[in-house]
């Protein structure tokens, strides 16, 4: 099955179709990312304490 491109109807198949779509649909949700919030003071804490037991514990695989 084919997809027709434009009023001249050059056809592209439905995994072309898909292949265009999915590509299109990740640079939007890259251009459209919103902005990351700052994190409370106390939430950055935690956030920083996770990373460094993370960290301790990747160490001792």
């Amino acid at each position: 099955m084919s997809v027709y491109t434009s009023d001249v109807g050059e056809p592209i198949d439905r995994k072309t179709s898909r292949s265009i779509c999915n590509a299109v649909g990740e640079r939007l949700q890259q251009s459209l990312r919103p902005e990351p919030s700052p994190l409370s003071d106390r939430l950055q804490y935690l956030m920083d304490e996770l990373r460094k037991r993370d960290h301790v514990a990747a160490r001792l695989e």
